[in-house]
């Protein structure tokens, strides 16, 4: 009885780590991708907060919407300004400092608001710096 509970335990867990793998509703893409995206004409929205993009520079061209506060509250002003700019058919890149802040908003632009092609930039502006790449100084 006591194997056989063990058994059970130790195949939901697997099964539940095997959840935890599944993919984003959201895609994620390199610098490379990004820059590719940019070319296109994909609109990029850094999410930081305004000491952020200060301390480090944005990428080019990157439209400055803060998503959270310091204390992480969502901005009011937040959705109702990205859901004008930003048509829920149109392809849109978010950017934060690691990729974990735009990874919760490409979530939910996702699965709650409709949006059909999310781009993440996998570990953000840090990564992009970290690479070389080019930033614009506030």
């Amino acid at each position: 009885m006591l194997n056989r509970l063990f058994l059970v335990i130790l195949i939901s867990l697997g099964l539940l780590g095997l959840a935890g793998c599944a993919e984003p509703p959201y895609t994620n893409i390199d610098n490379a991708r990004l820059k590719e995206l940019i070319a296109q004409g994909v609109p990029v929205y850094d999410i930081r907060r305004p000491e952020e993009w200060r301390e480090t520079g944005i990428v080019a061209g990157s439209k400055m919407l803060t998503f959270v506060d310091a204390s992480g509250r969502l901005k009011s002003d937040f959705m109702p300004q990205f859901t004008a700019e930003s048509p829920k058919d149109k392809p849109v890149i978010l950017i934060c400092r690691t990729g974990s802040r735009t990874d919760a908003l490409a979530r939910e632009l996702v699965e709650r608001m409709g949006y059909t092609q999310v781009f993440n930039v996998r570990h953000g502006i840090t990564r992009w710096i970290g690479e070389g790449q080019p930033v614009t100084r506030l």
